[in-house]
């Protein structure tokens, strides 16, 4: 009965009529009762306290005052326009309530000599006191929830043209609670007591009217909890369900590719992170699962190079090994790593044949994709690296173990699941990213993956200094450029380009580098964006890459797949026109050699404050993941690059995975408590967990369809 009644039409809520009916759907996507009650107040204001006139100063952001109007005068503003003030009195002194719009519904509503309560930010007009657009409330029609905490909702332009006001939302949000039975529990006792949870009846009711702030308080924190405990359990559910299903090799042998490598062509001592990173994907790789991994690490942690070894580990258990990247450049970049890492390396276990490895991407044609792909299919090429051009169904493995996919978010959700219809069982899935992800986030997008962190850098690398320039101080900067070119270095200008669609970007983008020739006539510049053919960015980026040119000036096309040890400095122009970490993922475009590298943020003079934030923690540290919780803070997570494309739609209406990291993770260790005792999901004892998991995703996507 309880459900029926929050699944029912808003349309049956008393004050909503046909035109509410819509315009709250439209706006706010709330459709029934259940959704109304779900839709959370974003704050309360106190309103337990009346204030007189002769107490009002600037320093207070709202007051409520109880008296009444004086008179009315209305002002002639020209243009047809009105300003109504209503002079208002309480035995302590007069102030002035003032209205620019919706005059005469005013004069009509409100009455000379009645008692109101008005409450409104105050402001001083003509040294008297006003309070402009005040909430009015008959002083003897005012209930006592009014004068507690008052909720405000967000309401959009569209609402406060029809009249829909957050109050308006308010006393639809009264009605119905007044309407409503006590609500059903979706939370067993098991969970609640030991954690000192409220009942959801409370908790719903509360968060809407509560009596103080610790009310309040822990009325979010149930609902949280709740939202993010069906979240992590829904993940862990669909993740415990393919640990069943996907049977994965069993790779435990360390042969003689791998310690051929690791003995004599490694370039340098594995960091302790590399090494604690390779012991978690040697141990999965021998479980007999299915192997599902997320390596995330900055750019330069050595994330290929862990990436590697794991595939030799799959070359000497008899397996073929593919590493999966975004782009061709990266791919062609990735190939050329690995051939210089194996260069010298011995030969195949028990056969003559030196590792093969081999390209596929679309410029690979003719002679030599067939050659690729008989290698494939009788095993002779042991390691392939390419683009999306691996999945495509005529592309046969013998024995595929091993999937690396660099940059995964970059990757839709069907394209990787490709990779699995490969072979009778699903290759082991490495999963690398340069992208650093908070915690909290990483246990909600890739809630599935077991995740590993590489967070350090191998020795020698020195941290790039980044500093925050004005477009008014471009002489001092170019003098630098100048100094580290004489040095031999090359240098980037990256200009800002949204969509390849914008010409105005573009035309930031020519404008700049004809500049640049003026500024630089004797230096030679490449020139790259996206409007460009594959072959002309292709030959452009080489030049830099063989140091044929000293400036590349580009669009964002290079944040990922050029790699020029050579280059010391990155220069982001208009750099308030880009997130936090799309320029953490640009500036790892430098300090990739011994030498000190420089990124220069340069900005116009106006910015907001958030803005500025963004510039000053980009100067203040070089911590990727400090970089990463602040953009998530900042920006919020449905905002971040890649989550829209991980296969996971974000649908919380209350919790906040950028503010909520504690409620994320005890919702995490209590949903594992439940799929660790019943890995088969059927406990009776657990039925009302998995009944209310099916209604949630009966109204919402799927969270769980990840790797």
């Amino acid at each position: 009965m309880q459900m029926s009644i929050l699944e029912q039409d808003i349309k049956y809520l008393t004050g909503v009529g046909p035109q509410r009916k819509e315009i709250l759907e439209k706006e706010l996507g709330v459709k029934s009762f259940g959704d109304l009650l779900e839709y959370y107040p974003y704050k309360h204001v106190d309103r337990s306290r009346i204030y007189q006139i002769r107490e009002l100063s600037l320093e207070m952001p709202f007051v409520q005052i109880r008296g009444q109007i004086l008179s009315f005068e209305t002002f002639d503003m020209g243009l047809r326009k009105k300003r109504l003030v209503a002079h208002f009195g309480d035995g302590t002194g007069v102030m002035d309530l003032v209205w620019f719009s919706g005059v005469q519904y005013i004069k009509k509503s409100y009455k000379v000599g009645r008692d109101y309560i008005v409450f409104g930010r105050p402001s001083v007009y003509n040294g008297r006191f006003q309070v402009s657009h005040p909430e009015m409330d008959d002083a003897s029609q005012l209930t006592l929830n009014n004068m507690g905490l008052q909720p405000y909702y967000v309401t959009t332009e569209r609402m406060k043209k029809a009249g829909m006001t957050s109050r308006t939302v308010e006393k639809l949000v009264k009605s119905l609670l007044q309407k409503l039975p006590p609500l059903p529990e979706t939370l067993p006792d098991y969970i609640t007591k030991p954690l000192h949870l409220m009942s959801r009846d409370e908790a719903m009711r509360k968060v809407h009217y509560p009596s103080n702030q610790y009310e309040l308080q822990y009325a979010r924190e149930r609902l949280k909890f709740e939202e993010l405990f069906y979240v992590q359990l829904n993940i862990l559910r669909y993740a415990a369900n393919n640990r069943r299903k996907y049977k994965g090799y069993v790779l435990p042998k360390v042969g003689q590719a791998f310690n051929d490598f690791y003995r004599h062509n490694l370039p340098f001592e594995l960091t302790g992170a590399q090494k604690r990173v390779m012991h978690e994907i040697h141990k999965d790789m021998n479980t007999g699962r299915q192997m599902n991994r997320l390596v995330q690490g900055d750019v330069g942690s050595g994330k290929t190079l862990v990436a590697l070894m794991a595939m030799l580990i799959a070359v000497d258990n008899g397996f073929q090994a593919v590493m999966m990247a975004p782009t061709e450049i990266l791919a062609e970049q990735h190939l050329a790593t690995i051939q210089e890492f194996l260069t010298g390396t011995g030969t195949l276990t028990g056969t003559k044949l030196p590792i093969r490895v081999e390209l596929l991407t679309g410029i690979v044609k003719g002679k030599r994709r067939e050659a690729v792909m008989e290698g494939l299919q009788n095993g002779e090429v042991n390691i392939l690296v390419g683009t999306h051009a691996i999945i495509e169904d005529n592309v046969m493995f013998h024995n595929l173990g091993l999937a690396v996919i660099d940059e995964q978010h970059r990757f839709g959700v069907a394209q990787r699941a490709k990779l699995w219809n490969k072979n009778d069982n699903p290759p082991h899935i490495l999963v690398m990213t340069a992208t650093p992800i908070p915690r909290t986030l990483a246990m909600t997008i890739y809630g599935d993956l077991d995740v590993s962190v590489i967070d350090e850098l191998p020795p020698g690398r020195k941290p790039v200094m980044t500093l925050h320039k004005y477009e008014d101080q471009m002489t001092s900067l170019y003098e630098g450029i100048r100094k580290e070119v004489a040095k031999g270095r090359q240098v980037y200008v990256v200009y800002p380009l949204i969509t390849e669609s914008e010409k105005m970007d573009l035309q930031d983008l020519e404008a700049g580098f004809a500049h640049l020739q003026e500024v630089f006539p004797t230096y030679s510049l490449s020139k790259v964006h996206g409007k460009m053919k594959p072959a002309e960015k292709e030959q452009e980026m080489q030049r830099f890459a063989r140091g044929e040119t000293q400036m590349l000036v580009a669009t964002t096309v290079i944040e990922v797949g050029v790699n020029v040890p050579n280059a010391s400095v990155m220069v982001i122009m208009e750099a308030q026109r880009f997130g936090l970490s799309q320029l953490h993922q640009l500036r790892g475009r430098v300090g990739r050699g011994a030498d000190q590298s420089y990124c220069i943020l340069v900005s116009d003079r106006k910015l907001s404050n958030e803005t500025k934030k963004r510039l000053d923690i980009m100067c203040e540290t070089n911590d990727g993941f400090r970089i990463a919780e602040a953009d998530l803070k900042l920006r919020g997570p449905g905002d971040l690059e890649g989550t829209q494309q991980s296969g996971m739609a974000f649908d919380l209406k209350i919790a906040n995975i950028a503010t909520d990291g504690q409620i994320v993770q005890l919702a995490r260790d209590e949903a594992q408590k439940i799929i660790d005792s019943d890995p088969e999901c059927n406990a009776p004892e657990h039925q009302m967990l998995w009944n209310r998991l099916a209604e949630i995703r009966k109204h919402s996507v799927d969270w769980g369809v990840i790797s």
